[in-house]
Parts: C-alpha cells; structure tokens; sequence
C-alpha cells in the first residue's frame, strides 16, 4: 500500500505543473458556456431564436429554457464530448513517458510494473471525475446566472444521477485506449483510435445499433440521441462496456509487465 501511495504520489507531482491539464479544463468549459448561450437563446424567443441545426436538435430533444434542458445538455456533453477529452487524457498519461523518454528511467525504478499502472489509472480517474465536477459546477453557475426555470432539489438529483453514470461509463470505457499508448508508445496513436471510436460512435448509433457498441452506449444513456434511442440502452449494452473495460484493463496491465519496453 505504501509503495501504491508514493507511485500515485509520483504521479501528481510528475504532472503538478503540467499545461496540459489546464487545456482539459477549457475544453470542459465550453458546454455549459454554449449551454448558457443556447438557453438565453431560447429564453428570448423559443425554438425561434434558434437556427439551423440548432433549431433542429432543440425541436428533437424537446429542449426548453428550463433547468431539466439545460441539465441534460451537460450530461451529454460528457456522454459525447467526454469520449474525446477523457481520451486525451488517458492517452497523453499513459503515452507521455514514452514522447519524453523516460520510460527506461521510470521501469528502473524500485517499484512494481502494476504499481506503477495501477497509479497511473488512479491519476486518470481522479483527474476525469475532477473534470466532470468542473463541467456540473459551473454549469450550475451558468445556469443560475441566467434565471432559468424549472429549479427542483427532486429534479437536480434525478439528473445528478444520469450524469454520475454517464461520467463512470466514460472512464471505464478509456482502459483499451491506455493499452494503444502502452502498445503505440506514445500517444498519437491512441489518439487517432480516439478519433476514429468516436466517428464509428455516431454513425453506428444512427444506424441503431449504437447500443451494441461500447463507444456509443455513454451518448445514448445521457440522451443524446432521443428518448427513443436512449431506451435502447439495457443490460447488455452495460455489459458488453464493462467487458470492453476489464480487456482493456488486462490488456494493459500484460503488455506493461512483459513486453519489451526498449
């Protein structure tokens, strides 16, 4: 336990001053400031005031200038948007050691090779649930700074509930792009599989088969794609994400332990 306490220790000081976390944190902050503007939008003249796609989405989802809407926007930006910044995330963690050339440094090291993952993992879910609460706090900011209706303790926790799960099934399912960092060393390549995930997430989830497809289960369980395509989502498609996690967990964990690292 000691040792998994000064790895993670490690960690946290190897990216204490790290830009790159900041960049991540601009990126969540763009939902709930284009989440502000949409409402305001709204709150003016309704699905009038919109245009475009926008108008489009709005009518769909049955978007309104309330609390609910504006909570459900959040939730899937992080069932979306959260595919692409908590990958960027996990790649550049896992992928950094080998863009900076010190993996030979960090293997020498008096401490476990599963250590040394286990804490990189930890740092990954801790700086993603942080993110996640950054996206909800100031969405609650934004939302309160411009009077939407609609404000219920019932109504908050209903929609709490749907974007902690939405949050969760984002971070589990980020365990095989760590593997194509540790496989790729580096992390360009687990970011075109990123990429590429995230493209196959939206065309098989229009095909309707988004919840057999674990990239695309997170968007349509925070409602992304309807009520209807959200109803897809069962046990199944929860299962078949956790499958896709503990390979990806495992494929990770083999690789790091016994291939050849030079």
């Amino acid at each position: 336990m000691k040792q998994q306490l000064r790895a993670l220790q490690a960690e946290f000081i190897k990216n204490r001053h790290s830009k790159i976390r900041w960049v991540t944190f601009a990126a969540m902050s763009l939902a709930p400031l284009f989440g502000g503007v949409f409402m305001l939008m709204m709150t003016a003249d309704g699905y009038e005031g919109l245009s475009g796609a926008f108008k489009t989405k709005a009518v769909m989802m049955s978007f309104e200038a309330n609390w609910p809407s504006f909570l459900g926007l959040l939730t899937q930006a992080i069932g979306v948007g959260g595919v692409l910044i908590f990958g960027f995330v996990v790649s550049w963690l896992f992928g950094r050691e080998y863009a900076d050339g010190t993996i030979k440094d960090l293997l020498a090291l008096p401490i476990s090779r599963t250590t040394i993952l286990h804490a990189k993992f930890i740092y990954y879910s801790l700086w993603c649930l942080a993110l996640a609460l950054y996206n909800l706090m100031f969405g609650l900011i934004i939302g309160f700074a411009v009077q939407l209706d609609g404000w219920s303790m019932p109504m908050f926790l209903a929609s709490l509930e749907s974007y902690v799960i939405t949050t969760i099934l984002i971070i589990l399912l980020n365990t095989p792009i760590a593997f194509f960092a540790l496989w790729g060393k580096g992390y360009l390549t687990p970011l075109g599989i990123v990429a590429i995930l995230l493209v196959l997430a939206q065309v098989i989830g229009v095909m309707g088969m988004g919840s057999y497809f674990p990239w695309s289960v997170p968007g349509l369980y925070s409602g992304s794609g309807g009520p209807e395509m959200m109803a897809q989502v069962n046990e199944i498609s929860f299962g078949i994400l956790i499958a896709t996690s503990l390979m990806g967990y495992v494929a990770s964990l083999l690789w790091w332990r016994y291939a050849d690292q030079k």
